[in-house]
């Protein structure tokens, strides 16, 4: 049988091609925006491109060889070598062939957000390999961030409008009313009765304008904030929609930051609002806690519960609460509750100067 010579072309065309696709390759990782890194089962790190330097702002001798968790902040560093131990004992994947939103840490010790997408090859020799492909999300996030204050900037705007103006003539339409009834019934007219409803009428257009008014305009932090807020909300939907609608803490939760009592106020407004007008629920709970450095919001109902199709227009309402939730650094789920009814939950870290 004939060997080829070392020398033979076969194998010295063999060689370059390989080389030439190594070379191709590299390139293509190399020149990539994205930050692309593998790591072995046992989350090793083994090759970085410039991508990966750039973003987290170490060379690739700093990083290859060591734990890709110190490219994480806490808790994911903690936690990130157990789930991937348990991903290769029980082969559940929870990552790995799909998009997550986390975050990294740079060199420098600032955290940003990441979009993180895993994928697994199995090499011939049967050693498994991770490949993550990281984008930063830091200008995404920043815009976002900008068009929801707009947002929130024009709903206290229109809320202000609605307060001084619609209210104002409202109030103005009413006591003109009051008085030309009163001259009616004095005169012993028999319009006086109908002008009596009118008056009753003009009376509830104005309550529902001005707590219209207050659901637009945000939270303001005094001596209650926000649970002040979440009080007056489970109140005033108790009124608006004839429902028992309850506000409960276990203790006294202050938060100083007014920005993410807007943030949670807007997502138990909307998951209230969701709860009675599409879950047609009878009672809703609001509840308010800290737990394990959490910040946790909780709306239960006993409504009809989740819908395999959600009915028209809760679609972008759910997408807000959840990026919402998202923009502090938290999560949102929505479940369903046993024995009936919908449960909504949204834990955001709780603020340092949290007492």
């Amino acid at each position: 049988m004939h060997r080829p010579a070392p020398d033979d072309p076969s194998i010295a065309q063999l060689q370059a091609a390989l080389q030439a696709s190594e070379e191709i390759s590299s390139a293509i990782v190399e020149t990539a925006v994205n930050a692309i890194i593998t790591i072995d089962a046992h989350c090793i790190i083994e090759t970085a491109n410039t991508a990966t330097e750039r973003l987290f702002g170490y060379n690739s001798r700093e990083i290859i060889g060591k734990n890709i968790s110190m490219l994480m902040p806490q808790p994911y560093r903690d936690r990130h070598d157990g789930y991937v131990r348990n991903y290769l004992n029980s082969g559940v994947k929870r990552i790995i062939g799909i998009g997550r939103e986390v975050l990294g840490l740079r060199k420098d010790g600032s955290v940003f957000p990441i979009d993180l997408s895993v994928g697994e090859a199995v090499l011939p020799s049967g050693r498994r390999i991770f490949t993550g492909i990281i984008r930063d999300l830091t200008e995404r996030k920043m815009l976002e961030d900008k068009i929801l204050h707009i947002s929130e900037e024009e709903q206290a705007r229109i809320g202000q409008d609605i307060h001084d103006d619609l209210c104002q003539q409202l109030a103005a339409i009413g006591c003109l009313a009051k008085v030309a009834q009163k001259k009616l019934t004095q005169a012993g007219s028999a319009e006086a009765e109908s002008l009596a409803e009118i008056v009753q009428l003009v009376t509830r257009a104005n309550t529902r304008a001005r707590e219209t008014s207050r659901g637009l305009m945000p939270v303001v932090i005094d001596s209650g904030g926000l649970m002040a807020a979440l009080e007056e909300l489970a109140q005033s939907t108790a009124h608006a929609y004839e429902v028992v609608c309850d506000f409960h803490y276990d203790n006294p939760v202050q938060v100083s930051d007014n920005k993410l009592s807007v943030q949670l106020f807007r997502i138990a407004q909307e998951a209230v609002s969701n709860a009675v007008k599409h879950g047609q629920a009878r009672r809703v709970d609001v509840h308010l806690a800290r737990q394990n450095g959490n910040i946790v919001v909780t709306i239960r109902d006993n409504g009809i519960g989740i819908p395999d199709s959600p009915a028209k227009g809760t679609g972008m309402g759910l997408l807000t609460m959840n990026h919402r939730a998202q923009m502090m650094g938290g999560t949102l789920t929505i479940e369903p509750r046993t024995g009936g009814g919908t449960q909504v939950t949204c834990t955001v870290p709780a603020p340092a100067k949290l007492p």
